[in-house]
């Protein structure tokens, strides 16, 4: 291959910050090829992915929202992600040319929590889509206590629960977040050109934290005011990197610098 290249996928995603990532552990590692990012809206997906897999040059793409449930219909599900997420994130190449889907959401969103005891203890998840689903799974390997979900459609999020074997309870979203060890904003709200997750945090405990996998902007109102109460917070980067570094090394065949990680996240807040 000449060209090699792997993108991300969304509607909307002028938002992104994965090119920059990808492309800043491309450069480092000194390895020809691109990542780029393309608008794909929900009727050309199936377009889309028939595409692509005419294209040798074409290593895979992440995919975002709204698409994390419904590229499951158009590719190769040989892990089983259906039926233990419900959700994929990454689509690759196999060396037989099958477009192969695959979650790399789980282990981005647990890396920052590695070494927070949560068994038994309550958390909160807001959102019931895509990423929800990855959070969820993670969450359940974590051994953690009662969730209660926070969704516009409540059904959604009873459903949920009930898919993972979480015990706990879904709730519409309030003016008031549950007391919790562990709150997280698994939902576009407080993205650019979304409307707020204004929660009051009131009944947090102290020790408790906040993260919000939102990373446009990545000072949410939500973070904002974790800070004010003075709670320890995880902004949507930690996950974006995180998952980033797993997808990365299935294109391209190779790990990322994570010792870099610094002079990464720098880039991305420049």
């Amino acid at each position: 291959m000449n060209n090699p290249y792997a993108e991300v996928i969304g509607d909307p995603i002028a938002q992104s910050k994965s090119p920059l990532i990808h492309r800043f552990w491309l450069d480092a590692l000194g390895i020809a090829g691109d990542y780029r990012k393309t608008r794909v809206e929900p009727a050309g997906l199936a377009g889309f992915f028939a595409d692509r897999a005419a294209d040798p040059e074409w290593r895979g793409c992440n995919v975002t929202v709204p698409h994390k449930i419904a590229a499951l219909d158009h590719i190769d599900d040989r892990g089983d992600v259906r039926t233990s997420i419900g959700a994929i994130n990454t689509v690759f190449r196999a060396e037989d040319g099958t477009l192969v889907g695959t979650n790399t959401d789980a282990a981005g969103f647990y890396v920052p929590l590695d070494g927070l005891d949560l068994a038994g203890k309550p958390v909160t998840v807001v959102g019931a889509g895509g990423a929800a689903r990855a959070i969820l799974f993670a969450l359940t390997r974590m051994e953690v206590g009662p969730v209660t979900i926070l969704a516009r459609n409540p059904l959604k999020g009873a459903a949920l629960l009930a898919a993972f074997g979480l015990k706990g309870r879904a709730l519409p979203i309030g003016p008031a977040a549950p007391p919790s060890a562990l709150l997280v904003n698994a939902s576009s709200l407080g993205m650019i050109g979304q409307p707020p997750l204004d929660l009051d945090l009131g009944a947090l405990p102290d020790d408790a934290v906040v993260y919000d996998i939102v990373y446009a902007p990545l000072e949410t109102p939500l973070l904002a005011a974790a800070r004010a109460r003075e709670l320890d917070t995880i902004d949507g980067l930690e996950m974006l990197v995180g998952q980033a570094a797993v997808a990365f090394e299935i294109f391209f065949g190779a790990a990322p610098p994570r010792d870099r990680d610094d002079e990464l996240r720098a880039l991305l807040l420049a």
